[in-house]
């Protein structure tokens, strides 16, 4: 058994490297090369075990109050063992420190059909955020789908470090 670590650094070729796992999700490569720009200049968060990053997630703070996660995302060889949820915790326990009331992310919405963002919306949802409204044509010529999570005061964990299986 492994522990994932959750660190904030910047590190776009881990966001390329890790995108590239996942083509049900990542598969245009504008998108991919947004992404990894985008990496350069925003928030960050890595899930890292054993000094190899398995994990990322990009936040923009909009406002005080209210955050955006704009990326999350993890090695497909990673996936399903609590990695993208250490990753939410960590981001949510961070900004709720810094006066941060709300999170949102957008996901395409449930009106289009297909398995890997149902997925994802599932995922979102076990781990807090509520959907809001879906929109059409926000990112993407399809809709996509708000969702937000109210964040309050984090547990006290024993370990700050999450257990995997990985």
């Amino acid at each position: 058994m492994h522990f994932v670590e959750i660190i904030r650094r910047q590190d776009p070729e881990a966001v390329d490297r890790i995108l590239r796992t996942l083509p049900a999700w990542f598969s245009v490569e504008e998108a991919i090369v947004n992404y990894v720009e985008s990496a350069s200049l925003r928030d960050s968060f890595l899930a890292v075990i054993q000094g190899h990053v398995i994990g990322v997630a990009l936040v923009i703070r909009h406002f005080p109050q209210s955050a955006e996660l704009s990326l999350i995302a993890v090695d497909a060889n990673h996936r399903g063992n609590g990695v993208g949820s250490a990753l939410v915790n960590a981001i949510s326990a961070s900004l709720f420190t810094d006066g941060c009331k709300l999170l949102q992310v957008r996901t395409v919405g449930p009106s289009f059909e297909d398995d890997a963002y149902s997925e994802s919306r599932a995922f979102y949802r076990r781990a807090g955020f509520l959907p809001l409204q879906e929109f059409e044509r926000i990112d993407w010529d399809g809709p996509s789908l708000v969702l937000v999570k109210p964040l309050q005061k984090p547990q006290q964990m024993a370990n700050p470090k999450h257990k995997s299986a990985t």
